[in-house]
């Protein structure tokens, strides 16, 4: 409910509905600019390669549809895609922090232990960088924490000493 404003003013809107509304932004963003970067980079090589580029782009379709339509539907289908992103992010650290063990026991296959893999976690390929998914995926999840559009039909609190513990 929106709180009561000068007369004259627009009465202000709830602080959880502009914080929802900065996260969407930010999701849009983020989505866009990592959506833009993996194509520039040209992250295409291969299902592994390209599945974070689709997953993205499936998030940006689903974002539009609950743009245009809004409603629970849409909203569940961007928890979904959201979790498919998150777990796209764990996939794609795993694979970065393999491909250079396996890279780096290549360049010197005497490395091994600690050494091996303070070498992986600094090699050619951004272990981290999946980790934007991830955060993506949270941002997204956010959004639709307790969204008002997912809120079943309102009950009444019951008195009943059954249900009083």
């Amino acid at each position: 409910m929106a709180q009561p404003a000068a007369p004259g003013k627009p009465p202000r809107r709830p602080t959880v509905t502009v914080l929802r509304r900065v996260l969407l932004i930010i999701l849009l963003v983020g989505l866009s600019g990592t959506e833009a970067e993996l194509l520039l980079l040209g992250h295409t090589e291969g299902a592994w390669q390209v599945s974070p580029i689709v997953l993205i782009a499936v998030s940006l379709v689903v974002l539009a549809w609950y743009g245009a339509a809004g409603g629970p539907a849409s909203l569940r289908a961007l928890r979904g895609a959201m979790a498919l992103l998150l777990l796209s992010g764990i996939v794609g650290l795993w694979l970065h922090f393999a491909a250079n063990v396996e890279w780096e026991r290549e360049a010197n296959p005497s490395l091994g232990g600690i050494a091996l893999y303070r070498a992986a976690l600094s090699g050619a390929m951004p272990v981290l960088a999946p980790g934007t998914m991830i955060q993506l995926a949270l941002l997204g999840l956010a959004f639709t924490y307790r969204h008002p559009a997912l809120a079943g039909p309102s009950h009444e609190p019951s008195t009943s000493s059954a249900e009083i513990t």
